[in-house]
């Protein structure tokens, strides 16, 4: 029906324009918690190093979560209840970031508030493969959606690293941290399947 099907398009763009924004307020918390130093020599900008670098990796994180997150919806020709409420769980766990990296900077980076990032992070990727699943479930089986994602080997592995960075932070907080930014980097590199799909759609 045309009608219904009007009816999902802006379910869809609501969706997107909804976590767009909420995405657009975590960064901007988090960008409040940059306190400029009070002196004027390196020796001074250098105590807010600590903040900075946990700053740089959630905003890469909220990046490229609004990036798949884009990506994702632009696949999706129908949405219910069931994605509304795993697109709110997502958002949950993303809006923790601020705290958890504040945490972690404010203790310059001690073992339990990087462990802590981790959960955060692994929250994150566990909400962000229900949502898929969710989606996944609300379209038809040869939908576009079904052939772009596939067996998803980066958001599984993700996972994996995510377990072993938490772990690893309790040893030392440098070898959690390292496999936080090495999942960071594997999404840095462009995910194709999706566009891939609307160019041959």
């Amino acid at each position: 029906m045309p009608g219904a099907q009007g009816d999902v398009d802006l379910t869809s763009e609501r969706i997107k324009a909804f976590s767009d924004g909420v995405l657009a307020i975590i960064i901007t918390i988090m960008v409040l918690e940059l306190k400029a130093p009070h002196g004027e020599d390196f020796a001074d900008l250098a105590q807010v190093g600590p903040t900075f670098l946990a700053y740089v990796l959630s905003f890469l994180y909220v990046a490229i979560y609004w990036n798949n997150h884009h990506h994702l919806f632009s696949a999706v020709e129908k949405v219910n209840g069931a994605v509304l409420w795993a697109n709110i769980h997502l958002l949950f766990w993303l809006s923790l970031l601020p705290f958890a990296s504040a945490w972690a900077s404010d203790t310059h980076f001690a073992r339990i508030p990087v462990a802590l990032y981790g959960c955060v992070l692994l929250a994150s990727a566990l909400a962000y493969s229900v949502l898929v699943i969710v989606l996944l479930r609300a379209q038809e089986s040869e939908s576009l959606l079904h052939r772009a994602i596939g067996n998803d080997f980066k958001g599984k592995i993700s996972i994996v690293l995510y377990v072993f960075g938490i772990f690893g932070a309790f040893f030392d907080p440098w070898i959690g941290g390292l496999f936080y930014v090495l999942v960071a980097a594997i999404w840095l590199i462009p995910d194709q399947r999706i566009e891939k799909q609307l160019k041959e759609a």
